[in-house]
C-alpha cells in the first residue's frame, strides 16, 4: 500500500514547466549549476563518495545526481516531478553519465521498499516544497545505513531571508522565477534539527551559503542566516 503521498502538486508543477531548461546554466537553474561544485565537495569531503550507494531526494533534473556517480557513487536519483526526470535520464544518456538511474517515486515509498539500504542519502533544496517536510526527514533516515550519512539543504525563515531568498532572488534579481519560495514554508535550522534528532539521525555539522551578487560568487560560511546545509550521520 502506497502511503500518502507528501507533494504539492502546484510544486511539483512549477518545476515541471521549467523541465527543459534544466541543464541550461544560463536559465532559472543558474543558482543550482553555481552552488553544485559547493554541495559536492563538502558532501565528498564528509562521507566519500567513491564506490558509495548513493540516493538522491528530489533530484530534479539530475545537476547533483550527475555530478555524485561522476565521483564514482552509484547514484539513483528520485523525484515526483515526471518532466524533470525525463531530461535527468536525457542528461544522462547525452553526456554518458554510468552509475546513474531515476525514478518517479516518493521518498515515503521507497523507504518502504529499501530501509537500510543507502551508504548516502542526499535532499537538497526540497524540504522547503513539501507539506510534510519532518516525514521526508524520517524517510531518509530510514533509508540510510547504520553510520550512513545524510545531507540536507534549505532556507531558513527570517526576515532576512525573505529579503534575500524571495525579495532578492526572485524580484529585484530574477535570479530565479518569482513564486520559487514561499516564506511560510521556509525551515529554520532549529526545526530541522529537531526533525533530524527525532528522525533519529545525528548532527553532524552546519554550513551556511552565501552569495555576493556583484561578483556572482557563492562559498560556504558559519552564517546559516539565509541558506544553510546540514550533514547528519545514523548511529
Amino acid at each position: 500500500m502506497n502511503p500518502t503521498v507528501n507533494a504539492d502538486p502546484a510544486e511539483l508543477a512549477k518545476f515541471s514547466d521549467l523541465a527543459h531548461r534544466w541543464w541550461d546554466p544560463e536559465s532559472e537553474f543558474r543558482p543550482l549549476h553555481q552552488i553544485n561544485p559547493l554541495r559536492l565537495g563538502w558532501i565528498d569531503g564528509l562521507a566519500g563518495l567513491s564506490g558509495k550507494k548513493v540516493l538522491d531526494v528530489g533530484c530534479g533534473g539530475g545537476i547533483l545526481s550527475d555530478s555524485m556517480a561522476r565521483k564514482g557513487a552509484q547514484v539513483t536519483g528520485i523525484d515526483l516531478a515526471v518532466k524533470a526526470l525525463k531530461v535527468a535520464q536525457l542528461h544522462a544518456l547525452e553526456v554518458g553519465t554510468q552509475n546513474v538511474s531515476y525514478r518517479e517515486i516518493s521518498a515515503e515509498a521507497i523507504a518502504l521498499e529499501q530501509p537500510g539500504v543507502f551508504d548516502v542519502v542526499t535532499c537538497m533544496e526540497m524540504l522547503e516544497h513539501v507539506p510534510d517536510p519532518a516525514s521526508v526527514v524520517r524517510a531518509c533516515s530510514e533509508l540510510v545505513k547504520p553510520g550512513g550519512w545524510v545531507f540536507f539543504s534549505t532556507i531558513n525563515r527570517n526576515p532576512k531571508s525573505f529579503l534575500f531568498a524571495i525579495v532578492g532572488a526572485e524580484y529585484l534579481l530574477q535570479m530565479l522565477p518569482k513564486g520559487t519560495h514561499e516564506y511560510a514554508k521556509m525551515i529554520r535550522p532549529g526545526e530541522l534539527a529537531s526533525h533530524c534528532r527525532a528522525a533519529g539521525l545525528e548532527l553532524m555539522q552546519t554550513r551556511g551559503m552565501e552569495f555576493n551578487p556583484l561578483t556572482q560568487r557563492y562559498w560556504l560560511s558559519q552564517d546559516t542566516s539565509v541558506n544553510y546545509l546540514i550533514a547528519t550521520q545514523k548511529p
